[in-house]
């Protein structure tokens, strides 16, 4: 009985490897222009690296005390920037593959606003009311 575990949880894992969902992931593959990227990965990396940058922005913007529309425009500005550069300079992925630059440039958008503005607006209110 114990042996038959084993072989049973070997051929499971197995299993989820070929599907995909438990397949292995690089932390180099990050940076490296000739690594392979299907569809949902790519827009995975691009969404979590927006949300990293609305986070850190959302915090500045609120501890520096920042205010008015136009700090809403440069986050946007730059959030975009961020998200161009690495997919067109860093990885170099032909952006066609993926949908063009309006399906890349969308990926995360709407969430990390969100999450942006929450941050602004929550430590603005904290730190200097």
């Amino acid at each position: 009985m114990k042996e038959a575990n084993p072989v049973k949880f070997n051929l499971h894992q197995h299993q989820e490897h070929q599907n995909g969902h438990l397949a292995p992931f690089k932390l180099a593959k990050l940076f490296d222009p000739e690594a392979s990227w299907d569809k949902d990965q790519l827009g995975d990396v691009l969404h979590w690296i927006r949300q990293a940058v609305a986070v850190v922005l959302g915090l500045l913007w609120g501890a520096i005390p920042l205010v008015g529309g136009i700090w809403f425009l440069i986050f946007l500005a730059i959030s975009t920037s961020i998200v161009y550069g690495y997919y067109a300079m860093i990885l170099k992925v032909d952006e066609e593959e993926f949908g063009g630059h309006g399906a890349l440039l969308q990926e995360g958008l709407f969430a990390s606003i969100t999450l942006f503005l929450l941050a602004w607006i929550l430590v603005y209110s904290l730190v200097h009311f």
